[in-house]
């Protein structure tokens, strides 16, 4: 199965759309992630991210509610993940 998930954009890295990355969190795991896809992702959204790549921006409603069902899948045990309403851009 393959699974995409939320991430929160925290910093942007280069100019260039083919080389454009971003710094993004997972529940406070930071990994750097290639926009090639998103070129439209700004610092405060939320992506969904599949092997290293985003591939659509999502409003943060849509985050939270993909990170329920992550945890009702048993995908983020041991992670601390944010309340539904503090996932605001």
């Amino acid at each position: 199965m393959c699974l995409a998930v939320p991430g929160k954009v925290l910093e942007i890295v280069g100019d260039d759309p083919l080389l454009r990355a971003a710094k993004v969190s997972f529940a406070g795991v930071v990994k750097l992630i290639s926009l090639t896809c998103t070129p439209e992702a700004k610092v405060g959204d939320y992506v969904l991210v599949h092997v290293g790549v985003a591939i659509s921006v999502v409003d943060a409603a849509e985050a939270a509610e993909t990170f329920r069902y992550l945890q009702q899948m048993g995908e983020l045990d041991g992670l601390e993940i944010p309340a539904a309403n503090t996932l605001t851009p």
